[in-house]
C-alpha cells in the first residue's frame, strides 16, 4: 500500500509539472522511534516552469529522504533491499529502503538463462521453494568440449563446472520474484528511474543519487515533456547496477577504489533463447565449449544450458583482450551456431530472444575496495563473477546481503551511518564469497599466455594445488592495450546469415525488448572527436562497429566534419574495448 501511494505522488508529480503548475510545499514524515532523527524531518518540493527558469535544467529537483537507496534491480540490489527490511522487521525497527531500476519493469534488462548455485537463495530466503521461486529444472549433467571446425572433442569436466545440485532458471524471472518479495517487506521499488549522477554531502561523502531529466531530445533541446529528475538522498547509499554502471565508475574513480588492484578486464557475452522440437530438449544438460571458431591467443567460449520449456539458452563469451581490431563477437557467435555439434541441436528451433551484456573477468586480483564514504559497490559493480564457473548470480546475492548487514548496523549509530560501512569489507572477506574468487584467481590471467598455456596452468592450479598454488597471476594492462594496428592484422571475412540459424545484428536486436525512443540524448559522448578519428578510425580501423552487439557505434560521412564517430541512443550495450577512453 505504501508502495502504491508513494508511486501515485510521483505520477502526481509529473503531471503539476507537464500542465506548467508550479508551487512549493512541505512535506514531513513520521519520525522513527528507532532511528536517530538525523534521517527524517522536512524536505521542500519545487515545481517549476521554463519561463521561470533560463535552463530548466538548473532548477531545484524534487527530494525525498530514506534510510538506504540502492541503485539496480538485480540479484544484488533485490538480495540487500529484502536483508534490509527483514533485519527491521525483527528489530521493529521503521527503515525507508528506495530501489531504483532503470528497466521499465524488474528483470526487464536482465538476461535471461543461467545456471544459479543456491547457496545465496538458500541463506536469503530458506523456503524460497515454499515461496514457489521460479527455480525448477535440476542440472542433470555437464559436458566440456574443445571444438575443431568439424569437430567436438570431450575434455574432462574441470571440477568448477560441475552443476550437481544447481538450477538451470531465467535469471529476469528470478529477479522478478525477488522483486515481489521485496516489495511484500515494504521496500519502495521505482522501476523505469534511471540514476544519473551521485549526490554529495559538502565533506564530500556521498548522499544519495539523482535520477536522469526526462523530456531532452537528440540535440540537448527542452521538449514540453520535460521533467526534472528527483534527489533521492540517504545516508547510505548502495550500487548494485551491474558490470560498468555510470555511478560505480564515478565512484571508483572518485574514491580511487582500484588502487593497487589489477585492472579489471572485461568480456561480451552474446546470448540467444531458442525454443527448439522436444526430441532436441535434454532438460538440465549444461555444454561449455572452448576452441572453434576463436584462434588460440583469443581468449573465449560457449554455453549451452537446456532450460524448461523446450528451450535452450546458448550464448557466446569474447574477452576484450584480443589483439585483431577487426574481430567481431556477435558474427563469431553467429559462426559459431553452424558447427555440427551446435547445428544439429538447433535445426528445427526458432530463436525467440536475443540479449548481450557486458561481463566483469578480472576476478579477485581485480576486487576494488568495496567501501567508500557513504556507500559500498555490491555485486557485479565490484566484479564478483567466477570466471570458470560463468556464474556470479550466488555472489552478487551474498553481497548484498552482507553490504545490508552492514549498512543496518551503520544505521544504528549516527556516528558511523554517513561514514564508511568498514565492516561490509571485512565481513565480505570473511566469506565464503572470498574463498570463492580466491580459488580461482589464476584461471582469467592464465590465458593472457594463450589458450593452451592457460588450460596446462589451470589443470595444475585446479587438479594438483585445489585452487591454492604458491603463485598468483596478473594481468598488467587494460583491455584494449592489447589491441594491434589494423595495419598488422588480417582482415577477417564472416560468412553471410542464413536466416535459420544465423542472423543478422539488425533482426536480432529486434528480439531484444529494448526499446528507446530515437529522439533522446545517448548516454555515452565522444570525449574527442579529432582523437577518435586519428586513433580509432585511423589507426584500428573502427573496432567499435564490430565489438559492440548492439549497434551503438557508427561511423559517418559528415558534409561537415568529415568522417566521424556517431553513437546511436538505441542500445549502449557498453564501451569497455573503446581505446584511451575516448568515449565517456
Amino acid at each position: 500500500m505504501l508502495l502504491q501511494h508513494t508511486r501515485r505522488a510521483i505520477r502526481l508529480h509529473h503531471l503539476l509539472r507537464s500542465t506548467g503548475n508550479h508551487h512549493t510545499h512541505n512535506v514531513t514524515y513520521k519520525k522513527s522511534t528507532s532511528l536517530p532523527s538525523l534521517w527524517y524531518g522536512t524536505h521542500k518540493r519545487y515545481y517549476s516552469t521554463v519561463e521561470e527558469n533560463d535552463d530548466p535544467r538548473k532548477a531545484p529537483r524534487d527530494s525525498d529522504n530514506f534510510d538506504v537507496v540502492i541503485v539496480g534491480g538485480g540479484p544484488a540490489g533485490l538480495s540487500a533491499a529484502i536483508k534490509l527490511k527483514q533485519l527491521a522487521n525483527q528489530e521493529n525497527r521503521e527503515l525507508r529502503v528506495c530501489l531504483v531500476e532503470k528497466g521499465a519493469e524488474i528483470g526487464s534488462h536482465i538476461l535471461s538463462g543461467c545456471v544459479l548455485e543456491t547457496r545465496g537463495l538458500d541463506e536469503l530466503l530458506p523456503n524460497w521453494r515454499e515461496l514457489e521461486a521460479p527455480v525448477h529444472t535440476e542440472a542433470t549433467n555437464d559436458k566440456f568440449l574443445y571444438l575443431t571446425e568439424s569437430s567436438a572433442i570431450r575434455l574432462p569436466t574441470p571440477p568448477q563446472m560441475h552443476n550437481a545440485g544447481n538450477y538451470i532458471i531465467s535469471l529476469s524471472d528470478l529477479c522478478r520474484w525477488l522483486g515481489r518479495q521485496a516489495e511484500d517487506l515494504g521496500v519502495e521499488i521505482y522501476p523505469g528511474f534511471a540514476a544519473s549522477e551521485l549526490l554529495y554531502e559538502q565533506d564530500g561523502s556521498v548522499a544519495g543519487i539523482a535520477t536522469k531529466d526526462l523530456g531532452i531530445g537528440k540535440t540537448g533541446e527542452i521538449k514540453p515533456s520535460f521533467t526534472r529528475g528527483m534527489e533521492l538522498r540517504a545516508p547510505i547509499t548502495l550500487l548494485a547496477e551491474g558490470c560498468r554502471g555510470s555511478l560505480s565508475k564515478e565512484a571508483v574513480k572518485k574514491y580511487n577504489l582500484q588502487e593497487g588492484k589489477d585492472p579489471q578486464t572485461y568480456g561480451i557475452g552474446v546470448k540467444e533463447i531458442w525454443q527448439v522440437p522436444k526430441d532436441k530438449h535434454k532438460a538440465g544438460q549444461i555444454v561449455h565449449t572452448i576452441g572453434w571458431p576463436l584462434q588460440h591467443d583469443t581468449y573465449g567460449g560457449s554455453f549451452i544450458y537446456h532450460m524448461g520449456e523446450d528451450k535452450i539458452a546458448l550464448g557466446f563469451v569474447v574477452g576484450l583482450n584480443y589483439s585483431n581490431p577487426y574481430l567481431n563477437p556477435y558474427r563469431e557467435f553467429q559462426r559459431f551456431k553452424h558447427h555440427p555439434f551446435v547445428k544439429e541441436m538447433l535445426e528445427g528451433g526458432t530463436c525467440i530472444s536475443y540479449g548481450a551484456r557486458a561481463i566483469n573477468e578480472g576476478g579477485f586480483q581485480a576486487i576494488p575496495k568495496l567501501t567508500f564514504p557513504g556507500g559500498a559497490l555490491v555485486g557485479c559493480a565490484a566484479g564478483f563473477v567466477n570466471v570458470p564457473k560463468i556464474k556470479g548470480t550466488h555472489n552478487a546475492m551474498k553481497t548484498g546481503m552482507l553490504a545490508a548487514e552492514s549498512a543496518f548496523a551503520a544505521l544504528a549509530d549516527p556516528a558511523t551511518a554517513q561514514k564508511e560501512m568498514t565492516k561490509y569489507q571485512k565481513s565480505v572477506e570473511e566469506s565464503w564469497v572470498w574463498e570463492d574468487m580466491y580459488k580461482v584467481r589464476n584461471a582469467r590471467p592464465a590465458f593472457e599466455y594463450g589458450l593452451l598455456p592457460a588450460i596446462a596452468i589451470n589443470a595444475v592450479d585446479t587438479f594438483l594445488f585445489r585452487g591454492r598454488a604458491p603463485f598468483t597471476l596478473h594481468v598488467r594492462k587494460p583491455d584494449h592495450e592489447h589491441l594491434k594496428p589494423a595495419a598488422e592484422c588480417k582482415k577477417i571475412e564472416y560468412p553471410k546469415p542464413d536466416g535459420v540459424l544465423s542472423f543478422d545484428l539488425l533482426t536480432n536486436l529486434a528480439r531484444s525488448g529494448t526499446n528507446h525512443e530515437e529522439d533522446q540524448p545517448a548516454h555515452l559522448k565522444v570525449r574527442d572527436r579529432a582523437k577518435a578519428k586519428a586513433v580509432e578510425h585511423d589507426i584500428y580501423d573502427g573496432p567499435e562497429k564490430r565489438y559492440c552487439p548492439a549497434g551503438v557505434y557508427e561511423w559517418v560521412e559528415d558534409a561537415v566534419e568529415g568522417t566521424r564517430l556517431q553513437i546511436n541512443a538505441q542500445g549502449q550495450e557498453g564501451h569497455v574495448g573503446m581505446p584511451y577512453g575516448i568515449v565517456a
